[in-house]
This record gives structure tokens, C-alpha cells and sequence, in this order.
């Protein structure tokens, strides 16, 4: 068994270093006269097809046996009102020295008796898709949440027969289940845009007052990349595929990038049959740090309706869809615009039968981490042989923000963000990931690139060219020779190609990459400031200021 849930005689006392006050409010509630166990996947979709305001379409589910769904089952679609993404201010951890924990959790138990009087239902399934890592994680929701509670439990893989083998045979860790409170009904009077609690050490979380899927996704994971850090493994929020070859050594690949970046696009690209390619997963997965094989954490892809128009043979595996136009197509039948008409960030779970090539664990140890940046100062693609300055890079990842996230009213989608590694989900210091991913330069010798998949320049970098660099890399069509020094900035290389030149003499390119560069140093800066206890590696900032200084 990997985690534990049951506790002998002996191990119950407050000193349990698996219990907390937070832990013991979330899980007593799993327990209450008034929550219902939904045993089946089958059983989760009658539910939620007779929620109210969930629309049934005609659009059948493709493999229906294999996910456990009843025969015949249609495509659900559930939309919501003005919130359509992750609402990222809501989260509070319990361990941040910057929190009143004692607050934080007298809130969680007031907020979890105010909905006493509705009736709940809880599922269990597993994050993890191999016996090397795989972790049990428990949910429970109000009952007219049944479309959200079908849909996690689509998302990841339901706790039935087959994944109780698997987990007889899975590697122990000495942490606790998993154990998620999701409740959109109740709102908190001292949070009123939504509560996260988030008790990350005891691998528990409670959302309040937030409807969007995405929460039940991305909190379960932000706890589930917290126990793989804390067991030898990387958290990859990113996508993976492998190309494996007869004449030479398989290349694994990782992207990472927020949504939109084009890390899914990069990852499910087959090159027309011409490669033997397998993929991990486009969102979630880890990377051991002891032998660099990785591992998914999810089954299915949790995908943007509007990059897949009607008729796109996509669509076919779409299942539960969340925030979607649906109309009569021209026999009545009731069918979805899947462009964003009604909203942006329409969503769906799309299933891994999407991908012919899928696997759950990729042996190989890792080849190359690919940056995504959405950063104008930098050609299409950048060599980093330096493993400090390719952890800095990664850990200044510069990008743009998403219709993915619940933002500010009036927030510039066009300005300059950046986000550690890629991963606005952490658990842990982001020190904590800079360790993990230099490791994988350092012990495991990976290579790193930065891809740019906006503008260089002003001018647009369409994802043609980003496809065809990424295969050429993998072919060996690219080799190193190909590289030319960017500038005197050692470790350092840029892919030459026709229409992006780079003029490193030019007075004003030097301001431009001196200006964004001096932007990571000041991210940096403002980061360590506001976790004194926890500031990121030195070497970071010595780096960054060794470029700007050779800058100017």
C-alpha cells in the first residue's frame, strides 16, 4: 500500500506526526451520517446526468466500457457564471509563517458546519499511475456537485478492482491518504472571492465557495507533487513524450510552460506517423531523481474546448465538458460549439484514448527540459550547458498569463510574468524545486533548451517552427555544432535560423535582454524578501548578475 489510511490502537494519539487540527476537521467530515459512497464510475454519471443544469447531450462517449461508464453514455456539459478559471488568491497554507494557522482552521470548521445540513458524496481515487508511485486520494462534495465529483473521478483514475491490484503492489510511503473537502455552496464571511485551507504536510485541503473544476484538479496535485518531493522525485507541472529509435539512444522529452504556452501542443505532436513517439502526459507527472524514469499522475487531459473546432476527431473523446455553447445541429441533436462563444476557457476531460501512444511510465531516463517562455528578448531556441544558469532559467520562467486563471479585473494578459518551474501549485519553498530540477543537469546530466513561442523581436514565432526544432533535435538533424555562442555569456548557444537573427551588437537588443534579464534578478530579489527563511539559492542571483553586468 502506498499511503496509509487505517491506524492501529497505538497510533492514536495527538502526537501522530500524520494527524493535525486541520486533518482531523477535513477527514471527520468524510465520516458523517449525511455523505453518500459513490462505488462506481457508472454510478458517479447517473448522477451527475440527473444534477440539475447539467445538459445531456447527443454526443456519444467513445470507450465506455473501458472507463467503467454505462453503454451509451452521451457527452454532459455543466456551465457556470462569471468565474471560469483558478482562483489562485484563495489558496492559504497552513504552514506559512506569513498565516494564522489557529484562524485558518477555526474558519475550516465553521465552514464545514455550515454545510451540515446538505447531503455530500465521496469517491476515492488513485494520483499516480504506476506502482512506483501512486498515492490514494479521497474526495467528497455536495450532492448537486455530482457532475464535478464524475468528472474528478474521470480525471483520475477511480479506486475499482483494477486500481486496488495495482495499489496492492505499489511502493509504501510513510505519508497519509489524501484527503480533498470540496464545498462551492458554502462562503466563508472573512473570504468572500473563495477559501482554500491547504494543510500540505498532512496531505489535505478544503476549497470553499469556488465551482471551477480546475480546483479539484490542480489543489489534489499541489498535494500530490508535494509527497513526490519529499520522496526523491521532481514535480513536473508539463508534458512529456518519448521518441524511441533502433540506431540510437530514445530521446525523452519535457516541456514546461503555463497553459497556452504550447507545452500540450509540443507533447502530443506525432510528425505524421515518421517517429516511434509515446507520451506521458501534457499536464502532470514526475521524474525520479535516483534512476530519471517518470511517471504520470493522470489518465486523461483536462483540455481548452476552443483549440479543438466541431468535427475535429478530438472531440470523439471528450467526455464532461464545463463552460461550453451547445445548440441543435441540423437533426435536432443536441451538439457543442467548442469554439469559446459563451465564455473563454471553455473545458473538458478528454480521455486518454486520445492518445494511441500513451503510457503511464517512461523508463528512459530523461533527456532534455525544455523551458517555454513567452519572453520577446530571446531567439527561438536557446542552448543552456551551465547547470546553475539552467535552473535560474527555470526558475525565472517568464511568461504571460492565461484565460486559465480567475485575474484581476482590468489584469494586462500581455504583461510579463514570471513563474518558478512553470508550477503555480507549489506546496513547498522554491528553493525546494531548484534543488530538485539542478539535480536532474547535475546527477542525471539532462540537457536544457528554452524555447520562445511568442515574438523574438516583434516578430511572431508560429508553432510550425517550434515543432520542426523539436523534431530536429530528436533526429539529430540538430547537433551541437549547429549552436552558436550568444555572445561572451558562457554556457550559453542560440539555433540560428532564417528570420530571427540575432544581433547581439546592438546597442538596443543588449538593453532589451539586459531589461528582462534585470526583471528575473528583481523577481528574485522580491522573492527572497518575502520569505526571508526560505530565500532561493544564491547562485541564482549571482548568475543573473554576471549576464547583466556583461550586458551593460
Amino acid at each position: 500500500m502506498s499511503t496509509k489510511e487505517r491506524y492501529s490502537q497505538d497510533e492514536l494519539r495527538k502526537a501522530n506526526p500524520m494527524f493535525s487540527r486541520v486533518r482531523a476537521t477535513i477527514e471527520s467530515a468524510f465520516y458523517g451520517n449525511n455523505v453518500h459512497e459513490v462505488t462506481s464510475v457508472a454510478e458517479a454519471y447517473n448522477l451527475a446526468k440527473k444534477q440539475s443544469g447539467v445538459i445531456v447531450t447527443d454526443l456519444p462517449i467513445l470507450h465506455t466500457k473501458e472507463l467503467g461508464l454505462p453503454q451509451g453514455a452521451t457527452q454532459l456539459v455543466y456551465n457556470h457564471g462569471k468565474i471560469l478559471g483558478r482562483t489562485a488568491s484563495a489558496r492559504h497554507f497552513t504552514d506559512d509563517p506569513n498565516e494564522d494557522a489557529e484562524a485558518l482552521a477555526g474558519n475550516l470548521r465553521e465552514d464545514i458546519y455550515a454545510g451540515h445540513n446538505q447531503k455530500y458524496l465521496k469517491a476515492t481515487v488513485l494520483v499516480g499511475l504506476d506502482p512506483s508511485f501512486t498515492v490514494k486520494a479521497h474526495v467528497m462534495m455536495p450532492e448537486d456537485q455530482a457532475f464535478n465529483l464524475l468528472s474528478y473521478i474521470l480525471n483520475f483514475h477511480f479506486f475499482d478492482d483494477e486500481a486496488e491490484e495495482m495499489y496492492k503492489k505499489s511502493k509504501f510511503y510513510n505519508e497519509p491518504d489524501i484527503y480533498f473537502y470540496f464545498d462551492p455552496n458554502v462562503t466563508d464571511p472573512d473570504y468572500p472571492k473563495g477559501l482554500g485551507v491547504f494543510d500540505a504536510p498532512h496531505n489535505c485541503a478544503a476549497v470553499f465557495s469556488l465551482r471551477y473544476f480546475g480546483e479539484l484538479k490542480k489543489g489534489t496535485l499541489t498535494l500530490a507533487w508535494a509527497i513526490a518531493h519529499r520522496h526523491d522525485y521532481t514535480a513536473c507541472h508539463g508534458g512529456e513524450k518519448s521518441f524511441h529509435f533502433t540506431d540510437k539512444d530514445d530521446k525523452v522529452f519535457a516541456f514546461y510552460g503555463l497553459s497556452g504556452s504550447g507545452k500540450s501542443t509540443l507533447t502530443h505532436e506525432m510528425y505524421d506517423g515518421k517517429y516511434d513517439i509515446t507520451v506521458l502526459h501534457d499536464d502532470a507527472f514526475i521524474i525520479s531523481r535516483e534512476d530519471g524514469s517518470s511517471v504520470a499522475l493522470e489518465p486523461s487531459y483536462f483540455d481548452k474546448t476552443h483549440d479543438y473546432p466541431a468535427g475535429h476527431h478530438e472531440t470523439e473523446y471528450y467526455t464532461t465538458i464545463m463552460n461550453c455553447d451547445v445548440t441543435l445541429d441540423e437533426n435536432g441533436k443536441k451538439v457543442i460549439v467548442t469554439e469559446d462563444l459563451r465564455n473563454n476557457n471553455g473545458r473538458v476531460i478528454k480521455t486518454r484514448y486520445t492518445s494511441p501512444h500513451r503510457v503511464d511510465f517512461e523508463k528512459a531516463p530523461i533527456t532534455a527540459l525544455f523551458w517555454i517562455m513567452k519572453d520577446g528578448s530571446l531567439p527561438p531556441l536557446l542552448k543552456i550547458d551551465d547547470p546553475v544558469l539552467a535552473t535560474t532559467m527555470g526558475c525565472t520562467l517568464a511568461t504571460k498569463r492565461t484565460s486559465a486563471e480567475s485575474l484581476p479585473e482590468g489584469f494586462d494578459m500581455n504583461t510579463l510574468v514570471i513563474e518558478p518551474f512553470a508550477d503555480p501549485f507549489r506546496a513547498y519553498p522554491v528553493s525546494g524545486d531548484y534543488r530538485d530540477f539542478k539535480e536532474l543537469f547535475t546527477k542525471r546530466g539532462a540537457s536544457c533548451y528554452i524555447l520562445n513561442t511568442d515574438a523574438f523581436m516583434g516578430k511572431d514565432i508560429p508553432k510550425e517552427v517550434t515543432k520542426k526544432i523539436i523534431e530536429d533535435l530528436a533526429n539529430g538533424s540538430i547537433t551541437d555544432a549547429d549552436f552558436k555562442p550568444f555572445g561572451n555569456f558562457k554556457g550559453v548557444s542560440y539555433l540560428p535560423i532564417d528570420g530571427y537573427e540575432v544581433h547581439l551588437d546592438d546597442p538596443e537588443y543588449q538593453k532589451t535582454l539586459a531589461r528582462r534579464m534585470q526583471d528575473r534578478l528583481d523577481w528574485l530579489n522580491k522573492y527572497d524578501e518575502e520569505h526571508p527563511k526560505t530565500p532561493i539559492q544564491s547562485e541564482a542571483k549571482e548568475t543573473l548578475e554576471g549576464i547583466i553586468k556583461e550586458l551593460s
